[in-house]
C-alpha cells in the first residue's frame, strides 16, 4: 500500500483538513526517501543538476520559507530562519552539514510553515512580488506540487544510490 493510502490520515474532511493532510504526507515521505541514507550516500551526485538527496531535503526547506514566511508573512529574507530565496543557492549544502542537521532544519522550517497558517483562512491573499495576489489556498496547492515532485525524486536516487551500492558489494 502506498503512503498515501495508510489508515489514519483524513480521506475526508474539510478542504484545509486535507490540503494540510497531504502537505504533512509528502514532507514526511520527502524526509522517509533518505533518511536511512549516510552522509557520503546523500551527497552523491548522480544527475547533471546540483540534485542530490540532501539538497533536495535543503531546497524545500527553502521553499517552506519562500512561501509561507516571505510570502504568506512578509517576513523579510534577513529576517527568515534560513536560506529563503530560489534559484541554485537552494539547493547548497556546506561541507560541516550532515543529512541529520538539514533534515532538523527541514522539519523546524514545517513546523514554521505551520505556525504561520494557523490563523489564516485558505482565501486569505497577499502579494507575491512576482505574480500579485496569492491566496493561502494557491501557496498549499504549489507546496503540495513541490514537495511532491522532490520526495519522487528523492525516491529515485536513493533506490539508484543503494543499487549502486548492491552491485559494487556483489
Amino acid at each position: 500500500m502506498t503512503a498515501v493510502l495508510d489508515p489514519g490520515r483524513p480521506f475526508t474532511g474539510s478542504e484545509r483538513e486535507l490540503l494540510e493532510s497531504i502537505l504533512g504526507l509528502y514532507r514526511r515521505e520527502l524526509v522517509r526517501a533518505i533518511e536511512h541514507l549516510s552522509d557520503t550516500q546523500a551527497r552523491e551526485k548522480l544527475v547533471p543538476s546540483l540534485t542530490t538527496p540532501i539538497s533536495l531535503i535543503k531546497h524545500c526547506a527553502a521553499a517552506e520559507r519562500i512561501w509561507f514566511q516571505r510570502t504568506l508573512a512578509g517576513i523579510t529574507v534577513d529576517e527568515c530562519d534560513g536560506h529563503a530565496t530560489g534559484g541554485d543557492g537552494s539547493f547548497h549544502v556546506t561541507d560541516h552539514e550532515t543529512l541529520a542537521d538539514v533534515i532538523a532544519e527541514y522539519v523546524a522550517a514545517c513546523r514554521r510553515s505551520d505556525e504561520l497558517v494557523a490563523d489564516r483562512d485558505l482565501d486569505d491573499t497577499v502579494e507575491h512580488h512576482l505574480v500579485g495576489a496569492v491566496s493561502l489556498r494557491f501557496i498549499y496547492l504549489g507546496m503540495i506540487g513541490e514537495v511532491a515532485r522532490h520526495t519522487g525524486h528523492s525516491d529515485i536516487l536513493a533506490e539508484q544510490i543503494e543499487a549502486g551500492l548492491a552491485m559494487r558489494h556483489k
